[in-house]
C-alpha cells in the first residue's frame, strides 16, 4: 500500500489502483444464509455512490457527526468509508441526539429518531433490498443510493489529522485510525493477499480493525461474519477452507 496514504478513503483508492478485481469484503449471515462477495471495484462503487448521498442528497460537510447504528456488515463498512471520503465523523453506536444526521439498522429505528438532522434506514435484507414498507421520517438507503453517481469527489478536500471515527469512548483523527491499522495489521499478520476470518463485533475499535481497516491496510481482505454460533459442527473449518482463510479474530 502507499506510505502516503492517511485516511481510510486514501487506503481504499490505492488498493484499487493496484487490483481492483480482487475480493476486499466476503460477507456472511449463518441466520439468513446469506453471503456477499465484493471486489475492490464493487466495494469502491458502493462508497462512491454512498458519499455522493451523502454529501449531495443530505447536505453532510466535513466535521459533522453521524451516529452510524448498524451491526458488524458490509453495508456499514461502505458507510464507514463513505463517512471517511467526504470527512464526515462516524460516530459508531454513538447518540443520535447529539449527531448531525443518523444511519440506522432496521432495530434501531426508535432510537435513531432522536436525531433533529437528515435520518437514513437500512433493511440489511439480502442484496441490498429494500424495506417492504419505508419507515416513516426515514429515506430509505435502497432506494436512494442506486441513482447516485459512480464517482466522488469531495466539495473540500479531506484533513487526514481531523476527527475521522468515534468508538466505545474513543476518537481517532484519519491519520492516526490509518497509523493503528497498519500496526494491527502487523500485529494479525497480514500481507497483501492475507485473509481474515472475523466475527467481532462493530461496537469496539478491535472488531473495525479486524472487521475492515487492518485488512484494508495491508492489502488483504476480510470474510466478515454475524451469527458464526449458527453454524453447524465442522462449519468453520469448512469454511475456513472454502475461503483460503490464513488469520482469524474472534
Amino acid at each position: 500500500m502507499n506510505a502516503n496514504d492517511r485516511t481510510p478513503a486514501d487506503l481504499l483508492r490505492s488498493a484499487l489502483a493496484a487490483d481492483p478485481a480482487r475480493p476486499l469484503v466476503t460477507y456472511y449471515d449463518d441466520a439468513t444464509g446469506e453471503r456477499v462477495e465484493l471486489s475492490v471495484a464493487t466495494f469502491a462503487n458502493w462508497v462512491a455512490k454512498t458519499a455522493n448521498l451523502l454529501q449531495g442528497e443530505l447536505s453532510a460537510e466535513p466535521g459533522d457527526r453521524l451516529a452510524l447504528l448498524l451491526p458488524a456488515h458490509w453495508q456499514t463498512a461502505v458507510w464507514l468509508l463513505a463517512c471517511s471520503s467526504v470527512g464526515v465523523v462516524a460516530d459508531v453506536g454513538g447518540d443520535p441526539a447529539a449527531a448531525d444526521l443518523v444511519v440506522s439498522g432496521p432495530d434501531t429505528l426508535d432510537a435513531a429518531r432522536a436525531c433533529s438532522g437528515e435520518r437514513v434506514a437500512l433493511a440489511l435484507r439480502p442484496l441490498g433490498g429494500r424495506f417492504p414498507e419505508p419507515p416513516a421520517g426515514f429515506a430509505d438507503y435502497a432506494v436512494e443510493v442506486p441513482s447516485q453517481g459512480d464517482r466522488f469527489a469531495p466539495y473540500a478536500p479531506v484533513d487526514p489529522d481531523e476527527p475521522a471515527l468515534a468508538v466505545g469512548g474513543l476518537e481517532l483523527t484519519g491519520a492516526d485510525l490509518v497509523e493503528r491499522a497498519r500496526a494491527d495489521a502487523a500485529e494479525l499478520g497480514l500481507a497483501p493477499g492475507s485473509r481474515l476470518l472475523s466475527d467481532r463485533p462493530y461496537g469496539t475499535w478491535d472488531g473495525l480493525s479486524a472487521g475492515l481497516y487492518a485488512p484494508l491496510a495491508a492489502g488483504g481482505s476480510v470474510v466478515l461474519c454475524r451469527h458464526l454460533d449458527r453454524l453447524g459442527e465442522g462449519g468453520l473449518e469448512k469454511r475456513i477452507e472454502s475461503e483460503r482463510v490464513t488469520a482469524t479474530a474472534r
